[in-house]
C-alpha cells in the first residue's frame, strides 16, 4: 500500500479539509476528491474556488465508493455524521477524522463503523485562526505533527497507509493513545485557547481602559491573545465540552501556578519570578529548536497563497 487513495471524501469543508485538498494537489496525488458540507453556501463557495473534484449536495453521494473518508466537522457533530454515512461506506474503506479531541470522537463514531470498514482517528496539529473553505492552503501541514490514534483491532497496515498519506501532505506522523492525546492537547492547545478567550474578555470588562485604547495600543502579548481568541467558536465550544476532564485537570494546575505567581508579586519575591520565567523561556527555546515556530516578526505568520 503506497499511502495514496483512489477516492477521498472530505466531510466538512473548512480550513483543515480545504488545506488537505490543496496539499493533495501539490503532491500530485492521482485521487478523485469528493466534498460535502451541511451549508449550501459553503458548498457553493467550494465549487466557485475549485475545492474538490466533485462537491456533493448529499452526504451519501460524497462517501459512496470512497477509499478514505475524512470527518472534518466539529467534534460535537461527529457522532451524527458517522450515523449518516454508515450505510453508505464501502467495504475496506478507512474512516478517519481531524478532531482535536479523541476519546469522545472514538466513543461517538466507533459504534457506527460497519464491519469491514477501518476506523483510524487522527488529529493534524495545524491550524490558523481562520475558518471556512477559502481559508485553506497547501502548506498548512508542512513540518507539523499529525497524531494517529488507532482503536482496538486497527489493522497496522492501514494505519501505516494513513501515516504515509499524511506524510505526503507534509506532516510528521506519530501514534498516540486516545486518553494521553487528550491530556497533551489540553496542555498544548485547549487551555491556552481558554486562557486567551478569558484574557480578551477581561480587557473588554475593564471599562477604565477604552475599546479604542485596547485596539490602538495592543502590544504583542495581547495582540496574540486576540489572534488565538478569533478561532472558530463552534469548534472550541465542542472541544471544551468533550475534553472536559483533561481540560479541568490542567486548568486546576494553571490556577495553582497563577496563585503562586500572585503571591510572589505581592511579596516582592523577584528571585522566584526570575527563576520561573527562566524555566518557561527554555520551553519556548525548545519549540523553536523543534522547528514548530520561528523567531521571525509576527512569528512568520504571513498570509500564504494557495
Amino acid at each position: 500500500m503506497n499511502g495514496t487513495y483512489d477516492r477521498v471524501a472530505l466531510i466538512g469543508l473548512g480550513l483543515i479539509a480545504s488545506s488537505m485538498f490543496w496539499a493533495m494537489r501539490r503532491a500530485d496525488m492521482d485521487t478523485h476528491v469528493t466534498g460535502y458540507a451541511r451549508s449550501a453556501e459553503t458548498r457553493d463557495t467550494a465549487r466557485r474556488i475549485g475545492l474538490c473534484d466533485t462537491v456533493c449536495d448529499d452526504i451519501a453521494d460524497a462517501v459512496r465508493d470512497a477509499d478514505l473518508v475524512v470527518l472534518a466537522v466539529p467534534v460535537g457533530a461527529m457522532g451524527a455524521v458517522a450515523r449518516a454515512i454508515s450505510p453508505h461506506l464501502k467495504p475496506g474503506a478507512t474512516v478517519t477524522d481531524v478532531g482535536s479531541v479523541k476519546r469522545h470522537v472514538i466513543d461517538e463514531v466507533a459504534p457506527h463503523i460497519p464491519d469491514g470498514v477501518h476506523f483510524i482517528p487522527g488529529h493534524p496539529l495545524a491550524g490558523t485562526e481562520h475558518s471556512g473553505p477559502e481559508s485553506g492552503f497547501a502548506t498548512l501541514f508542512d513540518n507539523r505533527w499529525c497524531l494517529l490514534v488507532p482503536v482496538e483491532g486497527s489493522d497496522p497496515a492501514e494505519v501505516e497507509r494513513l501515516a504515509r498519506y499524511w506524510q505526503a501532505l507534509g506532516s510528521n506522523v506519530d501514534v498516540m493513545d486516545a486518553d494521553h492525546h487528550d491530556l497533551v492537547l489540553a496542555v498544548t492547545s485547549h487551555c491556552p485557547h481558554l486562557i486567551a478567550y478569558t484574557m480578551v474578555g477581561v480587557a473588554d470588562d475593564l471599562r477604565r481602559v477604552t475599546d479604542s485604547e485596547v485596539i490602538k495600543y495592543s502590544a504583542a502579548g495581547f495582540r496574540d491573545f486576540t489572534r488565538i481568541a478569533a478561532s472558530d467558536p463552534t469548534m472550541w465550544r465542542d472541544v471544551f465540552l468533550t475534553n472536559k476532564d483533561a481540560t479541568l485537570e490542567i486548568l486546576g494546575r494553571f490556577t495553582e501556578e497563577l496563585f503562586a505567581l500572585q503571591r510572589a508579586i505581592r511579596t516582592g519575591d523577584g528571585e522566584q519570578l526570575h527563576a520561573y520565567f527562566t524555566h518557561t523561556r527554555g520551553i519556548r527555546r525548545g519549540i523553536l529548536e523543534a522547528g514548530q515556530d520561528t523567531n521571525a516578526p509576527d512569528f512568520g505568520r504571513v498570509k500564504v497563497e494557495r
